[in-house]
């Protein structure tokens, strides 16, 4: 039973990645194999409209066709049991390197039939890990949106169209910054966020840690 984490933030060992570590233990504590891939260490780009996964009859139809960094890891994701799409909250939704990934890895799964019919090989469990600035009032309101037609429940439409309802696992009003003074920051209390911090964030390592451990049990219901 293997899981893949797709970190989708661009700093090591900061908010998101810890986030996804904990989720990682959590799902490694109940059976599963998992693999935390940082995309930021990749070098490709979005998808380049070649449409050769549409292609009638043709090698690459029902998957991308794009050769470049990331093509064995979209057919490792495509066949894993699960997928944790991991991301900091960046102008109200995912980072360009989690979106670039997730076009290329669902897109070819939607076919231009009638019906918009999906083809994806397995529809394995799901999980997103985002991670913000903002606190959950603002996320639910703006960023999931009535009946999810903000950016990020827009997002999570795809992935529950094409694989499964993903659960969904926040870290709110993190704190970005060793040291607040070094930056023009001050419409942030350094020391509301450091307060807020030291009660809210072990809540949420832990509620990762939950989610992790919940997918792997999941997944061996259905093996």
């Amino acid at each position: 039973m293997k899981i893949y984490i797709l970190d989708g933030g661009p700093r090591k060992n900061r908010n998101t990645s810890a986030m996804c570590a904990s989720f990682a233990k959590g799902a490694a504590g109940a059976g599963a194999e998992t693999e935390t891939v940082r995309l930021f260490d990749y070098s490709y780009t979005g998808c380049r409209s070649c449409f050769a996964c549409k292609v009638r009859g043709g090698s690459s139809f029902g998957r991308c066709g794009w050769r470049d960094g990331i093509s064995e890891l979209l057919e490792a994701a495509a066949n894993a049991d699960g997928v944790v799409f991991a991301s900091p909250v960046y102008l109200g939704t995912i980072t360009p390197q989690l979106h670039a990934f997730v076009e290329r890895l669902v897109f070819p799964f939607i076919v231009y039939d009638k019906n918009y019919s999906v083809i994806a090989p397995k529809r394995f469990e799901t999980a997103v890990i985002y991670t913000m600035n903002v606190k959950e009032r603002m996320f639910a309101d703006e960023y999931i949106g009535a009946e999810n037609g903000g950016p990020l429940g827009f997002f999570e439409r795809y992935v529950t169209r094409v694989f499964t309802k993903p659960e969904r696992v926040c870290a709110f009003n993190t704190y970005q910054f060793d040291d607040y003074g070094k930056y023009v920051a001050d419409g942030w209390d350094e020391r509301e966020k450091a307060e807020w911090r030291a009660r809210e964030l072990p809540r949420e390592l832990q509620n990762a840690f939950d989610a992790g451990a919940r997918m792997a049990e999941k997944i061996k219901k259905n093996l």
